[in-house]
């Protein structure tokens, strides 16, 4: 298939691509003048209607990539679904709706984003009103169409985004019937941060003389504003060394990922108690709770979300300055997608990672598959002092323990942390001159105490 591996050197404007007045000032409208390597690469194919694979890591500007072309072919005085955007999570399609409607505020176009956890009905009555572009989750999509409510025969450009994470969670062979019910003659634009080999068997079977572009030469896709720290530290002992972390001077908002639900939920507890403000997202909330967990993130209410994997995925929130992987991620491809959160657009960012004793052998392994070998895995604990030198944190004062009830007896916090931290005060670490947290430092390190890793994953966060 055809490479373009140029990344253009010159700004430019998204006018100089083509792209119609209407878009590009509902884009000014928003503050958004310039376009990103992705989508300086992706706009000249796309445009020109060829078939496009583009991989980039989450937030570097995709959506507006296949977004703006597609959009660009939609004809208003027709009534029906002409682009169909596919993604992995309602999270993701909410805010890619979002993202669309943004750039068509001038123009007379429809969009509708179908997705589970919300009744069906009013989806169903905007289908009915003539939608030119959807945006939908495979599940929800199938649904629609199998009630007669979606027709997909119209499609004039189907999008495929975050394709790799629909490959995780299962979702390809729904996907392939998605795409069945499209018009053979359409335009297919496939996004994904990796290309593993089932994604790849998917583009040579549903897309024409694709164009391969990517947007960074660095296959790992690392960004270069992200700075790394590798902690090891007892189970116990993590609820308190996170606190700690939660304390650095540059931390804006902060996005924590656990393997479980149920440690999400027991860890969002566990930093209230602490008086840190945290909520916790995760699958098995409604979808209007999820939303307003979200919501008052995005919006600073709350600066700490504690997330599982599938229920962040693909999220793209601003100002995220730091990542912290509470449970040792499975792989470096996981490792990835999550801390592909911060660092964005040339922001700086923090990527943390907390390793119990029988994780370590794999972080290392994470650590050479992404040419991190030379970071050192630094054992703490919360009273370290070399916290306070790793992230440029306050000394730790009088040791703080989870808040007791009002009566007597002791605490029935759910994490058992017994060591001592400082409290991480609420709303701190948002103003200041920006740091790379998370540097380590050379030096020595001490062998990790031996302990379990607590809760097992539990099958489909989905």
């Amino acid at each position: 298939m055809p490479t373009d591996s140029d990344r253009p050197t010159e700004t430019r404007a998204f006018s100089d691509f083509g792209i119609d007045a209407a878009l590009c000032d509902a884009l000014t409208d928003a503050g958004i003048t310039e376009p990103f390597p992705i989508q300086e690469l992706t706009l000249p194919m796309a445009l020109s209607g060829a078939d496009v694979i583009g991989q980039a890591r989450t937030g570097t500007g995709k959506t507006l990539a296949f977004g703006l072309p597609a959009l660009q072919r939609v004809a208003p005085e027709h009534r029906h679904v002409q682009v169909l955007v596919i993604v992995p999570t309602r999270e993701l399609c909410l805010q890619v709706t979002g993202e669309l409607e943004q750039a068509t505020t001038r123009l007379d176009l429809s969009l509708v984003a179908v997705f589970g956890g919300r009744p069906i009905e009013p989806q169903a009555q905007a289908l009915a009103d003539g939608a030119h572009v959807v945006v939908g989750t495979p599940g929800r999509l199938l649904d629609v169409h199998q009630r007669g409510m979606l027709d997909l025969s119209g499609v004039a450009t189907l999008v495929l985004d975050e394709a790799d994470e629909m490959l995780d969670l299962g979702f390809l062979p729904d996907v392939e019937h998605l795409i069945g019910l499209c018009p053979a003659q359409r335009q297919t634009l496939l996004f994904s941060a990796t290309m593993p080999s089932p994604v790849v068997g998917l583009a040579r079977r549903y897309m024409s003389k694709p164009t391969f572009v990517r947007a960074e030469e660095d296959r790992s896709a690392l960004s270069p504003d992200t700075s790394h720290a590798f902690l090891s530290c007892h189970r116990l002992d993590k609820p308190a060394v996170l606190a700690r972390i939660l304390q650095a001077p540059d931390r804006g908002l902060c996005l924590v990922f656990t393997r479980t639900k149920r440690m999400a939920d027991q860890l969002a507890k566990e930093l209230a108690d602490r008086e840190v403000d945290a909520a916790a997202i995760h699958s098995d909330l409604r979808q209007e709770a999820r939303e307003r967990a979200l919501r008052r993130f995005r919006e600073g209410k709350v600066t700490v979300l504690v997330a599982t994997e599938v229920a962040a995925r693909g999220l793209d929130i601003d100002h995220v300055t730091h990542v912290v992987n509470y449970d040792c991620p499975d792989d470096e491809k996981m490792y990835l997608h999550r801390i592909g959160r911060t660092g964005r657009a040339g922001a700086a960012g923090a990527a943390v990672t907390l390793a119990v004793w029988n994780e370590l052998a794999r972080l290392e392994m994470i650590k050479k598959a992404l040419n991190l070998g030379d970071q050192p895995t630094h054992e703490v604990f919360s009273t370290s002092t070399l916290l306070d030198e790793l992230f440029n944190l306050p000394p730790a004062q009088t040791p703080a323990r989870p808040r007791q009830p009002d009566r007597g007896g002791r605490s029935g916090g759910d994490s058992g942390g017994d060591a001592a931290s400082g409290p991480a005060k609420r709303g701190q670490g948002q103003s200041g001159k920006r740091r790379r947290g998370g540097r380590g430092r050379s030096g020595r390190t001490r062998a990790g105490d031996r302990d379990g890793t607590g809760d097992q994953a539990t099958s489909g966060d989905r």
